[in-house]
């Protein structure tokens, strides 16, 4: 947690323009942050904690500039580097760190050592209202559940009155119920605050739930930014694609190229198992990677008859598995696909391992990945 370093200073946008080279990749961003939830979203390793701990000053970048509301913060080339306690910027990490010997108050409360027992206590009353927490204040965080902690957590770093919030994985490991609960609280707290608000997440649900604007890295570069269906959509790479409900991804062959019908039809690798796909830049015999999302495919136990759906697959259950509100299909045929449904579709057709079932999907539902 950073306490600010003018706290009645408006704060509007973050701009970020750094280099920062590792062994595995260089960080090199040229970004400015309005206010609002921008979600930094990718696989692991493609630098989005590393970008944080720039903003927070717990890296310092190799070259470039950084700047919180009008003031600079971080500047190479004129030698300047606020330290970490002065820039006004909160910080949650994924692990919390509460301090276990302490109330969830005297937690809260850690952070504002200068200012007034008044302006303390209006603070803290007013943060744990917004999350939900009053009643909570006495107690340790062994007496709290995961999502109580979190909650104190947020409260902690919030009640200093930050510039600019980054949030690292805030929601990792808290169940569906509760991390939507923390979701709706954080959305309405920043609805009044309107500061910069940078979370990294793996989670494709908690970017479309609290995102206003997605940026997508890899390697250290930004390679798609916008609006949470913009973004995802835009973003090329395999890695991305995985995360963002792929669940399907397979190697394959061009087999034969239909300009006319603007299709392909690719052969996954080791298998008989045929698909059509939409037309590429690619010629016969090229190697690709193919994919689609495990909720784009329907499933019939009966073969479905004039359909415009090009993919028609005879296959069987290997298994099914329920979590949440989603059972997870497994099916054999030929390759093994991942299929979602609803319990209610489960059982009215009556799936079970080893049922013949056949899948369909769409043309345009496959993804292709060129090498």
């Amino acid at each position: 947690m950073m306490s600010p370093a003018n706290p009645a200073a408006a704060t509007r946008s973050l701009n970020l323009r750094v280099r920062k080279s590792f062994a595995a990749f260089q960080l090199n961003t040229d970004l400015i942050f309005e206010a609002g939830i921008t979600v930094l979203f990718g696989a692991s390793g493609a630098g989005k904690t590393t970008l944080l701990d720039c903003v927070a000053g717990l890296t310092r970048p190799d070259s470039g500039e950084i700047r919180i509301g009008g003031d600079t913060v971080f500047d190479s080339a004129k030698g300047v580097d606020v330290p970490v306690a002065r820039r006004g910027v909160g910080y949650v990490f994924q692990d919390l760190a509460l301090f276990p010997h302490l109330s969830a108050r005297e937690n809260i409360e850690y952070g504002l050592a200068g200012v007034t027992a008044l302006e303390r206590a209006l603070r803290v009353t007013a943060v744990t209202k917004s999350f939900g927490i009053g009643e909570l204040l006495d107690r340790r965080p062994a007496e709290l559940s995961g999502g109580q902690r979190q909650r104190v957590a947020l409260a902690r770093t919030l009640v200093t009155r930050p510039r600019v919030l980054l949030l690292d994985e805030p929601l990792a490991g808290l169940d569906a119920p509760t991390r939507s609960r923390l979701i709706q609280d954080l959305r309405a707290w920043n609805t009044e605050q309107r500061i910069p608000i940078l979370l990294v997440t793996h989670s494709r649900e908690e970017v479309f739930a609290l995102a206003e604007k997605v940026i997508v890295l890899e390697n250290g570069r930004v390679v798609a930014q916008g609006t949470p269906e913009q973004a995802l959509e835009a973003a090329q790479s395999e890695s991305v694609a995985s995360l963002t409900g792929y669940e399907n991804i397979f190697d394959a062959q061009v087999a034969a190229l239909h300009r006319e019908s603007g299709t392909m039809t690719c052969v996954l690798s080791g298998t008989e198992v045929s698909l059509e796909a939409p037309l590429g830049r690619v010629s016969e015999g090229a190697r690709v990677r193919i994919g689609f999302r495990a909720g784009d495919i329907l499933l019939a136990t009966a073969r479905p008859q004039q359909i415009s759906a090009r993919n028609v697959l005879a296959g069987r259950v290997q298994a099914l598995e329920q979590i949440d509100v989603t059972v997870s299909a497994r099916v054999d045929c030929g390759a093994v696909f991942e299929v979602h449904l609803t319990p209610g579709a489960r059982d009215s057709l009556s799936l079970s391992p080893g049922r013949e079932v056949w899948l369909v999907v769409k043309t345009h539902s496959c993804r292709v990945w060129y090498e």
